[in-house]
C-alpha cells in the first residue's frame, strides 16, 4: 500500500500551497542523490517526496486525489485519462522552479559561464599610533594577475583561438541521466569553461593571465582603528575570459600608544601630580597628540580625579568632529625625603586632622575586585 502523499512530506491535509512547497524543496534537499552518494535508500525517498509534491502542487491534481486517493493517480480509470503524472517535463519545470541552478537542474537553464571572476588580494598593513588618528597615505607595490597583452586574454598563440570542447559540446556541463531526473556535473575535460587551448601562448602558457608588479596608494582616512578593511574595487587579481577582476583589501593594525589608550574616540591618559599640587590647586602643562595644553587642577583635587578636554581625542571616522581627552590625576607619594621635608610636613600633619574611620568603598572599587 502506498504511503499517503501528505504523510510523506510531512504536511496537514489543509497545508497551504507555500507550506507544501516549502515542506517539499527541505525535503528534496535532504534527500538529493548528489548529497547521498550511492544511497539506494534515499534516492528512493527523493523519488516519493518528488512524486507527492507533482500532485499535491497542482491544484487540479491534488483536489482529485483528496477525493479518490492514490486511484486517482495511478492507471487507466483516473481522472487525469491514464498513466503516471510523475512524468520529466513535470520534474523539470519543478525543478527549475524550486532550485534554479543548486543543483544544475532544469535542462538548458543551467549553462556554465565561461567567464571567472579573479581572486581577491589581502595586504597586512601596520600603522603608528598617530598614523591612525590622523589618517595617512602609503604607496604599496603588490603582485596581482594581469591580462596577458601577448594574447589579449585568449589563452592561445596569435592567430589561434580557443576549440570549443568536444565532450560538453562548448556547454561546461555534462549532463548524466539518473532514473526519470538528470544532473549536470563540471565537465572534467575543459574544467566547465567549454573551451580547449590546444596551442597555449608562450608567454601565460594557457592561464590568459600574467604576473605584474602593481603600485597602489593607500589613502588611511583619519580615526581608522585595528582589523579595518579598507576596499579597492577591482584592484584584485584578474578575471579570466572576459570576467571581472577581484578586489584588492587593505587590513590595518595600529600599534598601542606609549602612554595613551583609545576608547572609541575618546582618549584617556593618567598624569602624577603632587600632594601641595592637588591641595593647592595648579595649573599643568600636559602632552597632548596635537600638541602642548594647559590643565587646571583646582585646589583639594583627590588622585582618581578625571579632567576632560574637548575635542582633542581621534577624529570621528568619515565624520566631523573628534572625541575628547580624559586626564585622570593620580597623586604622587614621594619615596625619599630629606630632613628639612620631612619636618615641614610633621608640622602641616600637626594642623590637618583626618578621621580614620572606615567607610564604603565606592561602586569602581567593587567592580575592580570583582574582575581580579
Amino acid at each position: 500500500m502506498k504511503t499517503d502523499y501528505y504523510e510523506i512530506l510531512q504536511v496537514e491535509r489543509t497545508a497551504t500551497d507555500g507550506e507544501i512547497k516549502t515542506a517539499y524543496r527541505k525535503l528534496a534537499m535532504q534527500y538529493h542523490p548528489d548529497r547521498n552518494p550511492n544511497n539506494p535508500e534515499a534516492e528512493e525517498r527523493f523519488k516519493e517526496c518528488s512524486e507527492a509534491y507533482t500532485i499535491l502542487s497542482d491544484a487540479d491534481k491534488r483536489a482529485a486525489y483528496d477525493r479518490f486517493g492514490h486511484a486517482a493517480v495511478n492507471g487507466g480509470g483516473s481522472p487525469f485519462g491514464g498513466g503516471s503524472p510523475f512524468a520529466q517535463g513535470d520534474l523539470g519545470d519543478i525543478f527549475g522552479d524550486l532550485f534554479g541552478e543548486m543543483f544544475n537542474m532544469g535542462g538548458t537553464r543551467a549553462r556554465a559561464s565561461r567567464k571567472q571572476r579573479g581572486q581577491d588580494l589581502k595586504y597586512d598593513m601596520r600603522l603608528e599610533f598617530e598614523e591612525a588618528v590622523f589618517g595617512v597615505e602609503r604607496e604599496i607595490t603588490i603582485r596581482r594577475s594581469e591580462t596577458c597583452d601577448t594574447c589579449k586574454g585568449s589563452g592561445s598563440e596569435s592567430g589561434k583561438q580557443p576549440e570549443t570542447c568536444q565532450q560538453c559540446a562548448g556547454r561546461g556541463q555534462i549532463r548524466t541521466q539518473q532514473g526519470f531526473f538528470s544532473v549536470a556535473r563540471t565537465c572534467p575535460v575543459c574544467s566547465g569553461t567549454g573551451t580547449i587551448i590546444r596551442t597555449p601562448c608562450k608567454t601565460c602558457h594557457g592561464d590568459t593571465r600574467v604576473l605584474h608588479e602593481h603600485k597602489i596608494l593607500v589613502k588611511v582616512p583619519a580615526g581608522v582603528e585595528s582589523d579595518t578593511r579598507i576596499r579597492y574595487a577591482g584592484e584584485g587579481d584578474a578575471g579570466r575570459f572576459g570576467g571581472p577582476a577581484g578586489d584588492f583589501y587593505v587590513q590595518l593594525d595600529v600599534k598601542p600608544h606609549k602612554f595613551f589608550e583609545r576608547d572609541g574616540d575618546d582618549l584617556h591618559c593618567t598624569i602624577p601630580i603632587s600632594f601641595p599640587q592637588a591641595a593647592l590647586g595648579a595649573e599643568l602643562e600636559i602632552t597632548t597628540l596635537e600638541g602642548k595644553e594647559t590643565l587646571k587642577v583646582p585646589e583639594g583635587t583627590q588622585s582618581g580625579k578625571e579632567f576632560k578636554l574637548r575635542g582633542k581625542g581621534v577624529p570621528h571616522l568619515n565624520s566631523h568632529g573628534k572625541g575628547d581627552l580624559i586626564v585622570e590625576v593620580r597623586i604622587q607619594t614621594p619615596s625619599k625625603l630629606s630632613k628639612q621635608q620631612k619636618e615641614l610636613l610633621r608640622q602641616l600633619s600637626e594642623t590637618i586632622s583626618v578621621e580614620n574611620t572606615p567607610t564604603k568603598r565606592g561602586m569602581f572599587g567593587k567592580v575592580k575586585d570583582i574582575f581580579s
